[in-house]
């Protein structure tokens, strides 16, 4: 196996398995936060120190042009209100409902709008149509998430 196709493979899953678990502890960590200092002032304080460790990187590190931000459609620089929107819902639902309860409806929300995503090659991607077989596997997250919720 070409050393590429090991990297593709392997190692950018296991790189999407340990970010998913740095979510489930930010989560955590946000949601205490946000019971000290508010669930806004949590928010904010996560994107600031963020920005700060981003910024370190971006001068140490950086090798593309952020000046041609300017250049690109504007709905492709709301990726920070998203992100911005889903750490504010994550600091206010954990401390509420849990890690495990907020991150299964997470993950089931991604998949459903990744789906539509992909079924309608939004956002320049490319298309992949919703099946049968997807639309069996959506009902059964959901009923998944119905019935880790229920008591």
């Amino acid at each position: 196996m070409e050393e590429n196709q090991v990297v593709l493979k392997f190692i950018l899953p296991l790189l999407a398995l340990i970010g998913g678990m740095g979510l489930a502890a930010q989560g955590q960590i946000n949601g205490g936060l946000g019971r000290k200092i508010g669930v806004i002032e949590s928010a904010f304080m996560n994107f600031a120190v963020g920005t700060l460790v981003l910024l370190l990187i971006l001068i140490f590190f950086g090798n593309g042009n952020i000046s041609a931000v300017t250049t690109v459609p504007k709905w492709q620089i709301i990726g920070g209100l998203l992100g911005s929107f889903f750490v504010l819902i994550q600091v206010l639902v954990v401390p509420k409902i849990g890690v495990s309860t907020t991150f299964i409806a997470v993950i089931v929300g991604q998949i459903i709008l990744s789906v539509i995503i992909d079924h309608f090659g939004l956002f320049g991607g490319n298309r992949f149509p919703i099946d049968k077989q997807k639309m069996i596997a959506i009902l059964l997250m959901l009923a998944a998430l119905f019935l880790y919720i229920k008591k």
